[in-house]
């Protein structure tokens, strides 16, 4: 049984209820206050039904809850309801198995993220849930993410963090791949983002004007500098990657519309898994669907377009279909 929020709500709400010595409880008055708890969350809700009420006061009692005793007082044809410890409250109790399960799971989640400071002490703790609550037998992953932990310049997460953090002027050392020879950059780290499995870390370089990006596995050493750190006055980073695909946005480039064309068989990827958030419904048309988004063209749209081969055909604007024809024809040349 999961806990969800609505019912930690009703939980808390009922251990007040119990534990309150100044006032009875019947059923009614019970599902009036998680009623009300309910709503002062959310005001739309519709509250909870009395066979609900009911599983909650068993599952409090179970062993998987937290063993409550209840003293039901008759009064009449009424019964009341009360702690029969009034000092008793499930806030004061050890954590039980199901909320071991549970942070253990949320923690395996967040144990995806190594290399960042914040989640090291994940590692430690697991062990000790293991050991707490006897879960080892439960302790099987559940959900894999598609990282990459072999990825060069992954050691440097956890320095970046820090430094956009405590806001740290950086010497950072970078060989592209279009150069023979490392280059000296000082760097005013901003944010840091994954796409496609690697890691880029945006900022003010000092020598261009513009938001800059660079590559972590391009990185071959940082040093942190005692100089004045630049701070972000001119990027908001939610709004940043929303008319790109990918992390590169082309100086002096404008949103533009690009439309497609897809085969019957490639439609229902392209459905279930939007090229873009702008993305339009897809339509019947002649050759399969037809569908536009609405983007600032870069070079990994460029290489997502390719990436679905002969089922996705750009129909406009004709500058960049005929980027994507020069491309493909010279990947033909390659097997000629």
């Amino acid at each position: 049984m999961s806990i969800t929020k609505n019912a930690l709500i009703r939980y808390h709400t009922l251990d007040r209820c119990f534990s309150n010595p100044g006032r009875r409880y019947s059923i009614d008055d019970l599902l009036e206050e998680c009623n009300a708890a309910l709503s002062d969350l959310d005001s739309d809700s519709e509250g909870i039904k009395k066979r609900q009420l009911y599983d909650d006061i068993r599952f409090m009692q179970s062993e998987q809850g937290w063993s409550i005793e209840l003293d039901k007082i008759k009064s009449g044809r009424t019964v009341f309801y009360r702690y029969r410890n009034t000092s008793f409250s499930i806030k004061n109790q050890p954590v039980n198995e199901l909320e071991a399960n549970q942070i253990k799971s949320a923690m395996q989640v967040l144990s995806r993220f190594k290399g960042m400071p914040q989640f090291s002490w994940i590692e430690e703790l697991l062990p000790k849930l293991d050991q707490s609550f006897s879960l080892s037998s439960n302790s099987n992953n559940i959900m894999s993410f598609d990282n990459n932990k072999y990825l060069k310049g992954i050691e440097y997460l956890s320095e970046l963090f820090n430094a956009i953090l405590y806001k740290k002027v950086l010497k950072i050392t970078y060989k592209s791949f279009k150069s023979s020879e490392p280059r000296i950059i000082i760097f005013h780290p901003y944010h840091l983002k994954q796409f496609n499995r690697r890691w880029f870390l945006f900022g003010k370089n000092s020598s261009f004007e513009n938001i800059t990006n660079l590559a972590l596995d391009r990185i071959e050493s940082i040093q942190e500098l005692d100089t004045v750190y630049i701070e972000n006055e001119e990027v908001d980073f939610d709004e940043y990657f929303e008319d790109i695909i990918g992390v590169t946005l082309p100086t002096n480039s404008e949103i533009c519309k690009i439309e497609f064309t897809v085969t019957d068989k490639l439609a229902p990827y392209i459905m279930t898994k939007p090229i873009h958030e702008s993305q339009s419904p897809l339509r019947l048309c002649e050759e399969g669907y037809r569908f536009f988004i609405n983007v600032i063209p870069n070079k990994e749209l460029e290489s997502l377009i390719l990436s679905f081969g002969e089922g996705i055909t750009v129909v406009s604007p004709i500058e960049f279909r005929e980027k994507m024809i020069f491309r493909i024809n010279q990947n033909m040349n390659n097997y000629n």
